[in-house]
């Protein structure tokens, strides 16, 4: 149970209110520590966006083991994690252990698949290959030109929503405050982060400061150059449809497509909601939905699944995941004493919520961060730029 807030300053105070933050603070206010969040518009952007995709083994690429092992633990705590949070608010997260089905519509795609499967077979990741046929069979509606594909039983899905409306409620009945204005300034006292400056004037003092604002969190004025996040904007134009009771069930499980070298997700709720995305695009900070970004999720999802023009289109969303120059989140203590930054998740951001959030309540608590996120420091870039021993990426 959280310890009420009154006077005095604040053991910490997180700028942030997706499900990165929130779920920190939750974790934070369960080991007793007085904390609050700063964020006006809260489980909005890319926490409100996600599809919610649980897939630590579908996406395992080349040269991120590293961030293969994050994700495999962030996975496998998902069931307690959610369960926790379930019992605590009495509200549905819409987690699923429903697996994902990549396919592959030509020879050259199947051959991009039949190459991840290798690498995940030397892996020791479970993986299944499958024939069209034996894909179709799983997922009546796929394309008759299904040449083969990759059943993952253990990747799963969670309702992104949800899950934010249910960290919200979990925080409102712990008490833990949140202030629902813009962070202004950071404020350091002593070569120390020492709270916040709100829009409003208010000031919140705090023994630290985490900084879990996405793409926004190396914008906060007040924070030493050295000490900001290297973190970007990648933007994702994401669809979401309605299937009608008359096509019901549409999909089983996620499928995941790669055609003619492009990639599109389906991700079925069990409410009916249908998820289609996600562009990636490297522009800055905008957030506009383009006919173009709709129409090739629309154009690769139909090439997946042809009856999916017979669904409703409800809504169109673009938003922006916080990206670092590795694509790999920065999770720990900055150059800067008192200031954690928790950000740079890009495209696994609602998977790795669950050891996120410990890792942060971890730092705050004692001062360490767990060994499953020690290679995801924040200093690892200002080692690099100072020509240290960091890791030597381009920016």
């Amino acid at each position: 149970m959280a310890v009420p807030v009154g006077a005095g300053p604040l053991d910490a105070v997180i700028v942030g209110g997706g499900v990165i933050g929130l779920s920190a603070a939750w974790r934070a206010a369960a080991r007793g520590l007085r904390v609050a969040v700063v964020d006006p518009e809260p489980v909005s952007h890319a926490s409100r966006a996600a599809a919610g995709m649980l897939a630590p083994v579908t996406e395992a690429h080349y040269g991120e083991e590293e961030l293969l092992a994050l994700n495999l633990a962030a996975a496998r705590r998902y069931p307690s994690f959610v369960g926790e949070l379930e019992e605590a608010t009495g509200q549905d997260t819409g987690y699923r252990e429903c697996g994902t089905l990549a396919v592959a519509l030509d020879a050259d795609d199947r051959a991009v698949l039949q190459d991840l499967h290798a690498f995940q077979t030397r892996l020791g990741l479970a993986a299944e290959w499958l024939t069209g046929r034996e894909c179709r069979r799983l997922e009546p509606m796929l394309a008759p030109i299904v040449r083969g594909g990759l059943l993952v039983a253990g990747d799963h899905q969670i309702d992104n929503r949800r899950l934010g409306a249910a960290l919200l409620a979990a925080l409102d009945r712990q008490g833990v405050p949140l202030h629902r204005v813009r962070a202004a300034e950071l404020l350091v006292r002593g070569d120390r982060a020492s709270g916040v400056r709100l829009a409003d004037g208010t000031e919140l003092a705090a023994g630290q400061v985490v900084l879990a604002a996405g793409c926004w969190s190396n914008r906060l004025p007040g924070v030493p150059p050295e000490a900001l996040p290297p973190v970007r904007p990648v933007k994702g134009q994401i669809l979401r449809l309605r299937v009608p009771e008359a096509y019901a069930p549409f999909l089983s499980r996620t499928v995941r497509g790669v055609t003619k070298g492009s990639h599109v997700y389906l991700v079925p709720r069990a409410d009916g909601e249908l998820v289609v995305g996600a562009t990636a695009e490297e522009l800055g900070y905008d957030t506009q939905v383009t006919a173009g970004g709709v129409y090739e999720l629309l154009r690769d999802a139909h090439e997946l699944v042809p009856g999916i023009t017979e669904l409703l289109l409800v809504e169109t969303t673009a938003a922006l995941r916080p990206g670092s120059p590795d694509n790999a989140p920065m999770i720990g203590q900055t150059v800067l004493p008192g200031l954690i930054v928790a950000t740079g998740h890009h495209r696994n951001g609602i998977l790795l919520t669950p050891v996120t959030a410990d890792a942060v309540a971890e730092l705050l608590a004692t001062g360490e961060p767990p060994e499953v996120v020690r290679p995801f420091t924040p200093r690892r870039f200002t080692s690099a730029r100072a020509g240290g021993p960091g890791r030597v990426v381009a920016e």
